[in-house]
């Protein structure tokens, strides 16, 4: 995938003018426009699975490789979360409803050495992408498993996905197969394809060169829920 692609278009596209209420500003990142769309945005095909053979692999800087079936998964205790989301593409959707497995809970079940600071989630289609062990300990971060009351649909990440509402949603991966864990940082597909390795929202850490100020619509055209 070349450098001039998804990143390169978003700087290229003009902002649309939008007003955010005075009540939701200080919850909508700059730049962002509010929408009750779910707009579905991916590379490559949504996967199919056969589930008898799905498993979540746990590796890297642990003291023991692990795999888990999505049976195990579904018999862990569960956590709901309301958040709000934004992704790069300049949307923001508020309130949503998300249920699974907190990340920090999921924690106690593996053994982590001291060395590994950082995740690498591995998803289908060959995507990965890289978050800091630290920004998974939070409140609302999740390997999710239903939104808003149901189970997530294929096009949403079924059968897991992660949920960071405090990162650009990139780092959200669907589809997840794998947790490497890291004694360095690396960078996942986007972070490799011109996308910011740190991606606040509120910091508009979209790109990793000159973050311009001017978006892509792409995400309107998309299909939505």
């Amino acid at each position: 995938m070349a450098k001039d692609s998804k990143a390169e278009r978003i700087k290229r596209m003009q902002i649309p003018a939008v007003d955010i209420p005075e009540e939701l500003v200080h919850r909508v990142p700059p730049g962002q426009v509010v929408t009750d769309r779910f707009p579905i945005l991916h590379e490559g095909e949504v996967p199919n699975y056969d589930m008898a053979a799905w498993s979540l692999r746990v590796f890297g800087e642990v003291n023991e490789e692990k795999s888990f079936s999505y049976e195990e998964l579904l018999a862990l205790p569960r956590t709901q979360v309301v958040c709000d989301i934004h992704c790069v593409t300049r949307w923001s959707k508020l309130d949503t409803v998300w249920e699974g497995i907190l990340f920090r809970d999921f924690l106690k079940l593996i053994d982590v050495k001291p060395e590994g600071k950082y995740v690498m989630l591995h998803a289908d289609n060959d995507y990965e992408t890289n978050v800091p062990l630290v920004d998974l300990m939070g409140d609302h971060v999740l390997l999710a498993m239903m939104f808003d009351g149901k189970p997530l649909t294929p096009k949403h990440g079924w059968p897991l996905r992660l949920v960071v509402p405090h990162l650009y949603f990139w780092k959200s991966a669907k589809w997840i197969q794998g947790l490497e864990f890291m004694q360095e940082d690396r960078e996942g597909f986007w972070e490799r394809n011109g996308f910011h390795n740190i991606a606040d929202p509120f910091e508009e850490q979209r790109f990793s060169g000159e973050a311009i100020p001017i978006p892509e619509d792409e995400w309107v055209r998309k299909d939505f829920d």
